[in-house]
């Protein structure tokens, strides 16, 4: 083997790798098309039940009306004079109190090879308003006349409410209509309530039950003064989403509970409010919520896009050991054979996702892994000439499978698990060279490859 074989031989192998990469895209579009297939199922899933959802209220409205006096300018003497006019406007009370306790139940519906996550939330929401003396408008509460006031609860998809939803206001029972009648929350649910006037301090107390399904994430607003928020779940996998972290939690291998405690100091939700425009959806007090979700943080799709991700930097340690066993034992490997094995190597890849949307990825990697190792030691055993060296290769190539499922598994650690692979592999392979003339390597012969029949021999 001269220099320029040596060199021929590495620009070879370089355009090899080159070449490999367009299968590699190819499989990386195809999962990036499966996995967008994917989400369009569940999204359809939840068009035809329910989206996620997002819960915000009780809020106590009390519309009100007042006669003010409006500046009119003459249209025949071009003079200005003031008008009574009646001026129509809405009081907006947030809960003193807020707490909501649920208990959530999920469900798998599946399309075709394509499933959904939907849950069932059971929820009892309690709490209670302080109306102020006056309603908090003092000296101005004479110029005031109120209409009926109604509590009001947002719900970002009624279609996933599940019960007939009845409020209890201090022993009384009052039935929820649809339709919030308050843009500024959206879809939901109204209660007709008694006429307050408002002259006195009053505190009213409420409670009502809802069970409300959705699909992925089911989040709240604490709209209290005071909130007091806890879930509890048959999922193991919980992410929790939102503005604020649980102040307790307990994830366990089956299910999990959580706990969410805010205060107005926390949300400012009452400044909020007031500054929100009462005829339009107020997206700045919605996006004051946490909650959790139900989808797994780490599918199949999201696996096999990571793992592709090291498929390069597999097929160049996979050729850097052909070129150990040339440069070690002198032998001659084709660039063929090269390509080969290379593209053995890339097939992996689509024979993972197949089978990961099938029996799991985890089962499908075992195998995927097992019959690619199996085909490389048996073809490597015939063209080195050895099934002593066919079976370390393929030991050597399991090895570099396992640890890539180890990288793939630990998500937070796959940076710190890739840097010792490299240095490891680094420190072996400058290992077993540290002794070889490389000026002699280049100019000595390769021995021909004899058959492996002839070596069991």
């Amino acid at each position: 083997m001269n220099k320029g074989v040596s060199l021929y031989k590495l620009g070879m192998i370089g355009l090899l790798m080159l070449l490999l990469l367009i299968p590699l895209m190819m499989i990386n579009g195809i999962i990036q098309d499966r996995q967008s297939r994917r989400n369009v199922v569940i999204h359809d899933i939840a068009r035809s039940s329910s989206y996620s959802q997002q819960l915000t209220g009780p809020v106590l409205i009390v519309p009100y009306r007042r006669t003010v006096q409006a500046s009119r300018r003459s249209e025949v003497t071009q003079q200005r004079y003031e008008e009574p006019v009646e001026e129509r406007g809405r009081l907006y009370f947030l809960p003193d109190e807020f707490t909501l306790n649920g208990k959530v139940q999920t469900e798998v519906r599946a399309r075709g090879i394509y499933e959904a996550r939907l849950y069932h939330a059971t929820n009892t929401i309690a709490g209670n308003f302080v109306l102020p003396e006056r309603f908090g408008l003092g000296d101005e509460y004479k110029n005031y006349h109120f209409d009926e006031p109604f509590l009001a609860v947002g719900i970002s998809d009624v279609r996933g409410i599940e019960n007939d939803l009845k409020l209890n206001l201090d022993g009384k029972t009052f039935d929820f209509v649809p339709g919030t009648d308050v843009p500024l929350l959206g879809e939901g649910v109204r209660v007709m309530l008694p006429t307050e006037n408002g002259a006195e301090k009053t505190t009213l107390s409420f409670a009502f039950d809802l069970r409300l399904q959705g699909t992925g994430q089911l989040q709240v607003t604490p709209v209290g003064k005071s909130s007091r928020v806890e879930l509890s779940a048959d999922w193991p996998h919980p992410s929790f989403i939102g503005n604020f972290l649980p102040s307790a939690r307990n994830v366990s291998d089956t299910n999990f509970n959580a706990t969410w405690e805010t205060s107005f100091f926390s949300t400012n939700l009452q400044d909020i409010l007031n500054r929100c425009p009462a005829s339009k959806i107020c997206t700045e007090l919605t996006s004051r919520s946490f909650g959790v979700s139900f989808i797994s943080p780490v599918d199949q799709y999201l696996k096999a896009d990571r793992s592709i991700k090291y498929a390069l930097l597999f097929i160049a340690l996979t050729f850097a050991g052909f070129l150990l066993f040339e440069v070690l034992k002198g032998l001659a490997v084709h660039p063929v054979q090269y390509a080969l094995v290379g593209a053995a190597l890339a097939l992996f890849y689509l024979l993972l996702l197949s089978l990961s949307e099938h029996i799991g990825f985890g089962v499908a990697y075992l195998i995927s892994a097992t019959v690619c190792v199996a085909l490389i030691s048996f073809y490597v055993s015939h063209v080195l000439g050895s099934v002593a060296h066919g079976t370390g290769f393929g030991i050597g190539l399991g090895t570099l499978y396992a640890l890539l499922y180890g990288l793939l598994s630990a998500e937070d650690y796959a940076l710190l698990m890739g840097s010792l692979l490299l240095f490891g592999l680094l420190v072996v392979f400058m290992v077993l060279t540290r002794k070889l003339d490389w000026y002699a390597i280049a100019q000595r012969p390769a021995k021909p490859v004899e058959p492996v029949l002839e070596v069991a021999k």
